[in-house]
């Protein structure tokens, strides 16, 4: 089944890419020796396990499969399209309003394209905003751009 090709062509092509990976992180060097290892290691092993499942999918006899109905309808494909979207439109503001005003406006967005209740949605997103704010910019140390906000927390 065309499916089926696409699913093992895509597959085999994760697997190069995979193996790809692996070669160049074997060579990789850091400036900095923080670890008698060195970097290496965990790179080495994800690719690892990526080519190993892509592989195990990409030749699987096919008495191992079935055929999966994705059910695309065009609502499902819109709201598909009409997330990349506010993912993209995240990306381009996240700096300019910084993370809290973005993750509002792209969570509220994807709430709302996934039948949300309006002033739940809003609710919800402004507290996983700012609790994930919270969670990497004071717990973590991960600092995020504050944007608009910068004038007055930071």
């Amino acid at each position: 089944s065309p499916i089926m090709t696409m699913e093992r062509l895509f597959s085999g092509l994760m697997a190069l890419v995979s193996l790809f990976l692996i070669y160049l992180a074997i060579g990789y060097v850091a400036p900095i020796a923080y670890d008698p290892i060195g970097p290496r290691p965990y790179p080495i092993l994800i690719f690892s396990l990526l080519a190993f499942g892509a592989l195990v999918v990409a030749f699987r006899p096919a008495s191992f499969t079935k055929p999966i109905e994705l059910g695309l309808t065009k609502p499902i494909i819109r709201n598909l399209v009409l997330c990349a979207l506010a993912l993209l439109v995240y990306g381009l503001i996240f700096e300019v309003l910084g993370f809290i005003f973005a993750t509002i406006l792209m969570s509220f967005a994807v709430g709302l394209l996934f039948a949300g209740n309006p002033l739940k949605s809003f609710i919800f997103s402004v507290l996983i905003s700012i609790g994930l704010y919270v969670l990497f910019d004071i717990l973590l140390d991960v600092k995020l751009p504050l944007g608009l906000l910068s004038g007055i927390i930071g």
